[in-house]
C-alpha cells in the first residue's frame, strides 16, 4: 500500500473516531438531560418526600408507570404496579376506655393507653398500691419527683417490664399514675417495638391522679359496701397495615435468564417515621434527590438503553424494578421476593441502584457492593478502572434492596456514589446533583450488563457478614430476622452460612417461638433469650414451620 493510500486511511480513522466522540458526547448531553427531567420532578415538593403509601408515593408510581410506557417496554405482570401491605404499628379503636365509677375518663387529657395492652375488658375494686392476685393493680409509675422530670427516663421500658412482672404475678391489669407532674409523660407510641404483654395496661395522668385518688379522693367513687375504688377498663388496640406499591417493566427475550435492575423510589416524606436525620422543628419536605430519585432516574435511563440495544442484548431477560418502602426496612424488595415467589435458579444477577447522584469530581470514588457474591464479579477489578476510584465491599448483606435478593440466591453488584451532609434531611435536593457523574457511572454499569451478555450464568457465593454495631450478646443463632414480621415469634429472612441456626437446619421462612426453656413472642423476647446463654450451650429452638412446630437440637457460638 503506497504512502498516499495509508494517509488516507489514516485520516478516516481519524474522522470517524471523532466522529464517534461527538457521538457519544451528544449522547451524554441527552442522558443527562433526561437524568435531569427525572430526578427534578421526582425530588419536587408536590410529591412530598414519596413516603411510603402516601399520595406523593402514587405520583412518583405514576410517572414511573409513564416512563415505561414512553420506552415501549410492557409491566412484568398484568400490570405495572404491584401493591404490598405492610403492618405498620397499632391504633386504638372504639369501644376502648378507662372508667373510674361512672366515669369515663378522657383519652391523652386523663389517661394514656399503650399499644402493648392486651385488648380486654377487666372490672374490679382496688386500693392505691395493695396489688392483689386476680384485680387491677394502681401503681406509680414515677419513683420520685427527679425520675418523672427527667427527660431521658425510660417510661415505655419500664411500663412495659413493669406490667409484664404484674401479669406474672397474677394481677388482670395495670393502671399506672403520675403522682408528681411529669414534663414528659407517657404517649401512645403506635410504633412501638414491644410485644403485647398479657394484661390491659393503662396510665393515668397527673391531673386525673389530683382528681381521682390524690388525699384520698378515691372515696368519693367507692358505694356502699364496696373496699375499694371501682375501675373498669375496657382496652381494644388493633394492628394496623398501610400499602405500598412496587412498580415493574419486563423486557421478555424468551431466554432462560433474567437479569434484575433496581432501585428504590420511596424517600421519608415530612420525616414521620422517625427516620429523618433533620434537628430544625418545622415541618419540611425530604425530597431525596439522591436518596433515591437518582437511582430511580437511572434505572430508567438502563432500561432506555437496554431497550435501544435489544437486538445485541438478547442472551437474558431484563426486569426492571422501583421498589417502595426501602426507608421503613426494604419492605418492597422483600414483599417482591417473597409473594412472586422468586425462583434464583432462573435470575442470572441482580444490579441494585442507590445513591449515585452525588459523585465527587475530585476523587470519583464509587462503591461497588456484592463483590464476593459471584465469582463473576473478579474481572471488573482485575484492571486498573480509569474513570472511577472503585472501593469494594466483598458482602451481599446491606442496607439496601440487593440484600433481600442475595437472601433468595441471587448474585448481586450494588452502586453507590457515597454519604453526604444532605443525607436524609430536606436538603437532599435535586440542584445538588452531579448529572455528568451520574451518567458516567449509568454508562459503566452498562458496560458491565453489555459484557455479561456474552457470558454464562454468574454463579453465586455466600459472603461473611458484616459486623454492623455492638451487641451484648456473646452468642448469635446466625439468622437475619423479618423486622416486618408481628404475628407472635421471629420469623427468619435468611441464615448464615456456619452459624448455629443453619448447622441446626433452620430454614428461611420458619418463625422462631422457643429457645430452650424461654417463649418468642417477638423481637424483644428473642433479644433476651438470646441474651441467656454462652458459647458451647446446647438447647433446642422451636421453629413454626408450614403451620408445623419442629424442635430442632442447637449449640451455639461466639458472637464473632
Amino acid at each position: 500500500m503506497g504512502l498516499r493510500a495509508t494517509s488516507f486511511l489514516f485520516l478516516l480513522v481519524i474522522i470517524f473516531t471523532a466522529q464517534q466522540a461527538a457521538a457519544n458526547k451528544k449522547s451524554d448531553r441527552k442522558a443527562v438531560a433526561r437524568v435531569k427531567a427525572d430526578i427534578y420532578y421526582l425530588a419536587s415538593d408536590s410529591l412530598e418526600g414519596r413516603r411510603t403509601g402516601s399520595e406523593g408515593e402514587r405520583k412518583a408510581g405514576d410517572y414511573i408507570e409513564n416512563r415505561y410506557k414512553q420506552l415501549g417496554i410492557p409491566p412484568y405482570k398484568e400490570h405495572y404496579r404491584l401493591p404490598f401491605q405492610f403492618p405498620y404499628g397499632r391504633e386504638v379503636v372504639a369501644p376502648a376506655e378507662v372508667r373510674i365509677g361512672k366515669i369515663v375518663l378522657k383519652q391523652g387529657e386523663e389517661v394514656v393507653l399503650f399499644p402493648f395492652s392486651k385488648s380486654a375488658r377487666v372490672k374490679s375494686e382496688v386500693l392505691p398500691d395493695i396489688l392483689e392476685t386476680g384485680k387491677i393493680w394502681l401503681m406509680p409509675l414515677y419513683a420520685d419527683g427527679d425520675e418523672a422530670n427527667n427527660p431521658h427516663f425510660e417510661w415505655e421500658k419500664t411500663v412495659y417490664e413493669k406490667a409484664r412482672d404484674a401479669a406474672r404475678q397474677g394481677a388482670s391489669a395495670v393502671l399506672f399514675y403520675d403522682g408528681y407532674g411529669s414534663k414528659f409523660p407517657p404517649e401512645f407510641n403506635r410504633q412501638s417495638e414491644y410485644e403485647t404483654v398479657d394484661i390491659p395496661v393503662a396510665f393515668l395522668t397527673n391531673q386525673a391522679y389530683k382528681k381521682y385518688i390524690a388525699d384520698d379522693k378515691y372515696e368519693e367513687y367507692i358505694s356502699d359496701g364496696m373496699a375499694g375504688l371501682p375501675v373498669e377498663m375496657n382496652i381494644a388496640i388493633r394492628k394496623v397495615e398501610r400499602t405500598g406499591t412496587n412498580i415493574a417493566a419486563f423486557i421478555d427475550n424468551k431466554a432462560p435468564y433474567t437479569v434484575v435492575i433496581g432501585a428504590h423510589y420511596d424517600h421519608l416524606g415530612f420525616g414521620e417515621d422517625g427516620n429523618s436525620l433533620y434537628a430544625g422543628k418545622d415541618k419540611s419536605i425530604h425530597n431525596g434527590a439522591d436518596d433515591n430519585a437518582s437511582g430511580t432516574a437511572a434505572v430508567l435511563e438502563m432500561a432506555a438503553q437496554i431497550n435501544k440495544k435489544r437486538k445485541k442484548l438478547h442472551h437474558y431477560n431484563y426486569l426492571f424494578l422501583n421498589f417502595s418502602g426501602e426507608e421503613l426496612g426494604l419492605l418492597g424488595s422483600k414483599a417482591f421476593v417473597k409473594e412472586t415467589g422468586l425462583d434464583s435458579t432462573k435470575v442470572a444477577y441482580m444490579i441494585n441502584i442507590d445513591m449515585v447522584g452525588r459523585l465527587n469530581d475530585s476523587t470519583h470514588a464509587l462503591t461497588i457492593g456484592g463483590i464476593g457474591t459471584s465469582p463473576a464479579w473478579a474481572q471488573f477489578l482485575a484492571k486498573p478502572n480509569k474513570l472511577f476510584k472503585v472501593v469494594v465491599d466483598s458482602s451481599g448483606i446491606g442496607p439496601s434492596d440487593h440484600t433481600s435478593f442475595y437472601n433468595a440466591g441471587v448474585p448481586v453488584l450494588f452502586f453507590f456514589t457515597g454519604l453526604h451532609s444532605d443525607y436524609h434531611k430536606p436538603s437532599d435536593d435535586a440542584d445538588k446533583i452531579n448529572y455528568p457523574g451520574e451518567v458516567e457511572v449509568i454508562n459503566y454499569m452498562d458496560e458491565i450488563v453489555t459484557q455479561l451478555e456474552t457470558e454464562p450464568k454468574p454463579g453465586y457465593t455466600v459472603t461473611k457478614a458484616p459486623a454492623i454495631g455492638k451487641t451484648k450478646f456473646k452468642v448469635t443463632l446466625g439468622i437475619m430476622p423479618d423486622y416486618t414480621f408481628n404475628d407472635g415469634g421471629v420469623r427468619v429472612d435468611g441464615v448464615t452460612e456456619g452459624k448455629p441456626a443453619i448447622r441446626a437446619g433452620v430454614k428461611t421462612g420458619d418463625i422462631i417461638v422457643q429457645l430452650g426453656d424461654y417463649k418468642v413472642q417477638g423481637m424483644q423476647t428473642y433479644m433476651e433469650a438470646l441474651g441467656k446463654f454462652a458459647s458451647g450451650d446446647k438447647t433446642t429452638v422451636t421453629v413454626m414451620r408450614e403451620g408445623k412446630t419442629v424442635v430442632l437440637p442447637i449449640e451455639f457460638s461466639t458472637n464473632k
